[in-house]
């Protein structure tokens, strides 16, 4: 028997320019199951929990025709990190969701694979809402996390989702550093004085067909910019969860119900263009 090589399989995942949709794109959660239990609501979602403590579950009923996407970053920084994945999880396994891997999740992930990481930006936060949890929980968010491909491109090929973004001349592709941008965005390999990676405005120099949905850098509101859109609206810091209604290009909205996390940077601006010194 022939086997798949891994690169096409993580291809095959990516590529479903077959799917159009209907979706709604939902923005980084950062553990704020609340708001995402409110945000599904006014897309219409119903969300159903049961189950005892240590075995508790979860049925999301989408309406009819539509499924959720997930930029990523599920979890860290607000106060339930397990109920967010359980959210996402029981909804990719019923079909009514997709998802990417945010950074945040894949840090997440080496430390439910042993590794060494530091537990900041946090992380400590979600390893400390977990550890209560039964074991085969812990073993099924590792496999869920690590099952997820790195971006999605959808509709024909005009649509396209990625955590931090992706170029055009990407797409159809899958590599260390295609990876690596879809996680991370543009970055200069330095530091700001607040000891975070610098980023650059990819979007500003966008010009390609495809619209691009993505997270990762937090924004007071989502706005366009060149066929692209952030929906990161700072969830976890007191700002807004949004989700975008594809092929609609609504955008909808809950407030955060708390400030559960001071931002390090404040958010707000956008990042330079590559070359440009601030």
């Amino acid at each position: 028997m022939t086997q798949l090589d891994p690169q096409d399989d993580e291809l095959s995942r990516c590529d479903r320019r077959e799917d159009g949709g209907p979706f709604d794109i939902i923005g980084d959660v950062h553990g704020c199951a609340a708001e995402l239990e409110a945000l599904l609501g006014r897309l219409g979602y119903a969300v159903a929990w049961s189950g005892a403590p240590g075995a508790v579950r979860v049925e999301v009923t989408p309406p009819a025709g539509r499924r959720a996407v997930f930029v990523g970053d599920l979890v860290d920084r607000g106060p339930r990190a397990p109920d967010v994945l359980r959210i996402v999880m029981s909804m990719v396994e019923s079909g009514a969701a997709l998802a990417v891997p945010g950074n945040h999740d894949v840090k997440f992930q080496r430390w439910l694979d042993g590794k060494d990481v530091k537990p900041s930006h946090g992380l400590d936060r979600t390893i400390a809402q977990m550890e209560p949890e039964p074991k085969a929980f812990r073993l099924a968010v590792r496999n869920f996390l690590k099952g997820l491909p790195i971006y999605l491109w959808f509709d024909g090929g005009t649509l396209a989702v990625a955590h931090a973004g992706i170029k055009e001349e990407m797409l159809g592709r899958v590599s260390g550093e295609v990876r690596r941008f879809c996680l991370y965005g543009e970055t200069s390999g330095e530091t700001d004085k607040f000891g975070l990676p610098i980023r650059y405005h990819w979007a500003a120099e966008y010009r390609g067909r495809p619209v691009i949905v993505y997270g990762h850098t937090p924004v007071p509101d989502a706005d366009w910019v060149n066929n692209t859109i952030c929906i990161d609206t700072g969830c976890c810091f007191g700002g807004k969860l949004t989700a975008l209604r594809w092929p609609e290009r609504e955008i909808v909205t809950v407030a955060a119900a708390d400030i559960y996390t001071m931002p390090v940077r404040p958010f707000g601006h956008p990042p330079p263009r590559p070359g440009v010194v601030v």
